[in-house]
């Protein structure tokens, strides 16, 4: 059976046109679906999005030939400070973390980047690459997989075939749903409001996180005086200050926020994000694959969503490499559950991480307050120990697909 390209991608926002790269630099003809029209893909207006990108995040971005056009876009997260408090009575503890990015030899343990280079990039190296066929502005409202392959229906009528079909098409996966995969998970009773701000003062690659009774606050550095916030509230607060006026909505988050970086002020648009765990009960079917919220969704407590995804992207890509040069279907079920073997438990434990981290610190319980910060100081103690922690940030523990190493 001949077919219209080896693998189909659903999803155009990240980690679909990261997976297509990835696939395509490996000899793969990949066609990407995207929902959106590409002009929309392609703003260059600042909004405030970003993104934490863990080292090991960057090698793939380097690996799939990106990250030198966003490279000069980018800021390194040097340090990271982590304390416990209260909205407008800053740190109610001695005790805190602090990791130095001088303590691990790989250098900085991440860096932030905004949404707009990173989308743009993936899109004009998509455009570049003559592997990569994308169809934008076109949904699929049908699938079906049999032993030759797999057949798409858009809603344009016309047919799509490929020998594998890749997920990454988000939380509500159309995918997954199509091919009867459940999910499991919860809410958090939390939504994330999130912005960007300006401030007087640099904040020399220095990413902080705040936790608060109501959830955490994360301020996390962008190029200048500019930095990103991850604020996350009960659903009924949040929803009462994203109704605020702009300066209304500032006057809520400067106690918070506290003046160590000086006087503030909000840029760009302000997001909502509702919190919640879902995962996929299963990453593989018939012919097919999830990557990225598709396959898990979670608590953006640690910063981990996107680069979760860019590592199924790299374990994926090398699962059907190395299939092929042995002459195998790289899209039987023997293949397939090798990424899935591979990617399982390092899903399930980030998952228990985020969840159980949220849990703990998302409340004002004098005793659980007491242990953690007790905890803290313990980790901040122990230079082995914190050390740990930072490769964990950085993304440098576990089984590594080549493209992160």
């Amino acid at each position: 059976m001949k077919h219209d390209s080896d693998i189909v991608i659903i999803g155009g926002g990240l980690n679909g046109p990261a997976q297509a790269l990835a696939l395509a630099n490996a000899g793969f003809t990949v066609t990407v679906i995207d929902a959106l029209a590409r002009s929309a893909q392609q703003s260059d207006n600042f909004d405030g999005r970003a993104y934490a990108l863990a080292l090991a995040s960057q090698r793939l971005l380097a690996g799939i030939g990106i990250w030198d056009q966003v490279a000069g876009n980018a800021q390194a997260m040097r340090d990271i400070k982590v304390t416990d408090g209260r909205a407008g009575e800053g740190p109610l503890s001695p005790f805190f973390l602090h990791f130095d990015h001088t303590e691990l030899e790989e250098g900085p343990m991440g860096y932030m980047l905004e949404d707009r280079y990173l989308r743009r990039a993936l899109s004009d190296a998509m455009q570049a690459s003559d592997r990569i066929t994308v169809l934008d502005g076109t949904t699929v409202v049908a699938q079906q997989a049999d032993a030759q392959g797999v057949t798409l229906t858009l809603d344009t009528g016309a047919c799509i075939t490929a020998k594998l079909l890749i997920g990454a098409d988000g939380r509500k996966s159309g995918t997954a749903e199509r091919a009867g995969i459940k999910r499991t998970g919860w809410d958090y009773g939390q939504t994330a409001l999130v912005c960007a701000i300006s401030h007087e003062k640099p904040n020399n690659g220095i990413a902080h996180q705040f936790f608060m009774p109501p959830g955490p606050l994360a301020i996390l550095p962008l190029p200048g005086n500019m930095s990103s916030i991850v604020w996350s509230e009960t659903h009924d607060n949040a929803a009462a200050i994203h109704a605020l006026s702009d300066e209304e909505y500032m006057q809520v988050l400067r106690p918070r926020f506290g003046n160590f970086l000086g006087r503030i002020e909000l840029a760009g648009k302000r997001f909502t994000y509702p919190l919640n765990l879902t995962l996929a009960d299963q990453i593989t079917g018939e012919r097919m694959a999830l990557i990225g919220d598709a396959a898990h969704g979670m608590h953006p407590i640690a910063g981990q969503g996107l680069n979760a995804g860019l590592r199924d992207i790299g374990a994926l890509t090398q699962v059907l490499v190395e299939a092929r040069q042995r002459g195998e279907d790289f899209a039987s079920e023997l293949v397939l559950d090798r990424y899935s073997e591979w990617r399982r438990f390092d899903t399930a434990s980030l998952a228990l991480t985020t969840d159980l981290t949220n849990k703990l610190f998302s409340n004002d319980n004098p005793l659980l307050r007491f242990a953690r910060d007790l905890g803290m100081g313990a980790v901040n103690a122990m230079p082995s120990l914190r050390r740990n922690f930072m490769r964990e940030a950085a993304g440098l523990t576990g089984d590594l697909p080549d493209l992160m190493r």
